[in-house]
C-alpha cells in the first residue's frame, strides 16, 4: 500500500481524535528521536505527552520486557495470581513514596486511575460529592470528565457524573465550599492541560488543612506531572504536602499502558469487601506492563539527576525566553507552556517545527500556548540543537 493509501485507510479506518491529525509515518523511535518511514529523524520534544521521560525504547526497559514476554502474558483477572513483575512495581514505587502511600492499585491507564480514585473517595467516606479544579483535566471517561474543567470538551456527553463541584486554584476563599460532605478533592499537583499552572505554597498547604479538618480524602492527579517530569520523583515533593490517595499513568510504563492509583493499605482494602470486587480489571496490572514500569522506576530512582534535568531545563528556557514574540513561559522542571500572541501563531509554530523535524504540541484548554516536555535524558546537545529549531521558527512566524 502507498503512502497515499495507507493515510486513506488511517482517516477512513481507525478512530480520529481530531480533523487534522499529524499523519506521521513512524517506522522506529530511538532515545530522544522519532523516525519516519522515510528516514527522516524528528526531535520528540513532548516525550509522546508526557509518556517517554526517560526516552523512547530504553534498553533497561526493553529488557525487562523480554524477559517478561518470555516467562508469561496474562495470566488472570487483577488481584488473584501472585505475579512477580506487580510486586517488583509496588516496591519500586513504595521505596520512593511516603509512608502512608504504601499500597498500588495497578490499572490499564490514568483516567481508570482517577475513575478508581472517585470510587475510593467515596468508599472510604460514605460521601458522594467531588470537588475538582477549575482549569484541570483528569481524563476522558465519564467520571474523570465529570471532574474536568473544559465545557466545550464535554458538553456534548451531558449528563454526566453528578455531584460534582468545581473552585478556583489558588483562592483561598474558595476552600470553605469543602465540607463534611465532601469525600474527595482533585487536584493536579501542576495543572497540565490549563498551561503549566502551579499552587501557591501557601494555597496547597490550606487544601491539606481543610481537607484534614471535614475528613475529605486528597487526591493528586500526578498522572502528567509526576514521576521526574517536574525536576523530581513527584510534584507533590515540591510542596511539601503528601496527598491521601495519588494516581499515576502516562510515563509510568516506559512507554507501555498503565496506571495507578496508590493509597495507605488500610483504605485500598475497603475494596475488597462491602461488596466483594469493589474494583475489579481484567488487564490491570498485566505482567509485561508492569515489568516495563518496574524498570522505568528503578531507572528513575537510580539514573536520573534532578540537578543535571534543571540545567538542561533552563537552559531551553533561557533560548526561547530570548524571542520577543515569546510573551511568556510557565515552566517546572521540564514541563513547558509557551504563550504567543495568539492561537493562530501558535498553530504555525506547531506544523513549522514539525516540518523542521521537531516535535511540539498544544494544549486543550489554553490555545494561545504550545506544549514541551522533551525527554529528561536528552543530552545538553540535543536540547540546544532542538531549542535553536524551535527558536528559529518563532522568529520567522513571529515576524
Amino acid at each position: 500500500m502507498d503512502q497515499k493509501n495507507k493515510i486513506q485507510f488511517f482517516k477512513d479506518h481507525l478512530g480520529q481524535t481530531n480533523e487534522h491529525p499529524f499523519l506521521l509515518e513512524i517506522n522506529k523511535a530511538e532515545g530522544v528521536f522519532i523516525f519516519d518511514t522515510s528516514g527522516k529523524r524528528y526531535f520528540d520534544m513532548i516525550s509522546g505527552v508526557a509518556v517517554s521521560n526517560i526516552g523512547h525504547r530504553h534498553p533497561k526497559v526493553i529488557q525487562a520486557i523480554q524477559e517478561q514476554i518470555n516467562k508469561h502474558l496474562h495470566v488472570m483477572v487483577y488481584g488473584e495470581f501472585i505475579q512477580e513483575s506487580q510486586n517488583k512495581l509496588a516496591e519500586n514505587l513504595i521505596k520512593i513514596l511516603p509512608s502512608n502511600l504504601n499500597s498500588v492499585y495497578v490499572v490499564n491507564s490514568g483516567t481508570e486511575a482517577n475513575e478508581a480514585a472517585i470510587k475510593l473517595a467515596r468508599k472510604v467516606t460514605g460521601r458522594y460529592e467531588i470537588i475538582s479544579h477549575k482549569g484541570s483535566y483528569h481524563g476522558n471517561t465519564i467520571g474523570s470528565m465529570s471532574i474536568s474543567y473544559n465545557e466545550t470538551k464535554k458538553s456534548a456527553f451531558r449528563p454526566l457524573m453528578p455531584g460534582t463541584k468545581f473552585i478556583e486554584l489558588n483562592n483561598m476563599d474558595d476552600l470553605l465550599k469543602i465540607s463534611e460532605h465532601t469525600a474527595g478533592v482533585f487536584l493536579e499537583t501542576i495543572q497540565g492541560d490549563a498551561g503549566v499552572r502551579l499552587p501557591s505554597q501557601e494555597y496547597i498547604s490550606a487544601l491539606r488543612k481543610r481537607c484534614d479538618e471535614t475528613g475529605t480524602q486528597l487526591i493528586f492527579d500526578e498522572i502528567q506531572c509526576g514521576l521526574g517530569r517536574t525536576g523530581k520523583h513527584f510534584a507533590f515533593e515540591h510542596f511539601g504536602v503528601v496527598p491521601d490517595i495519588l494516581t499515576l499513568g502516562k510515563a509510568l510504563g516506559g512507554g507501555m499502558s498503565i496506571g495507578a492509583f496508590i493509597s495507605d493499605q488500610s483504605k485500598l482494602r475497603t475494596l475488597s469487601h462491602d461488596p466483594m470486587l469493589g474494583h475489579i480489571t481484567t488487564f490491570g496490572g498485566h505482567p509485561v506492563n508492569c515489568a516495563a514500569a518496574a524498570a522505568f522506576v528503578e531507572v528513575l530512582s537510580n539514573e536520573i539527576n534532578y540537578q543535571e534535568v534543571e540545567e538542561k531545563a533552563q537552559l531551553l528556557e533561557d533560548l526561547l525566553g530570548s524571542c520577543s514574540a515569546v510573551k511568556e513561559i510557565r515552566r517546572i522542571g521540564m514541563m513547558y507552556a509557551i504563550d504567543m500572541e495568539s492561537p493562530e501563531i501558535v498553530a504555525e509554530v506547531v506544523q513549522k517545527c514539525l516540518e523542521k523535524g521537531v516535535i511540539t504540541f498544544w494544549f486543550l484548554s489554553h490555545p494561545h500556548s504550545f506544549r514541551l516536555s522533551p525527554p529528561l535524558t536528552i543530552s545538553k546537545e540535543e536540547i540546544l540543537e532542538a531549542g535553536n529549531i524551535i527558536k528559529e521558527v518563532i522568529e520567522e512566524v513571529g515576524q
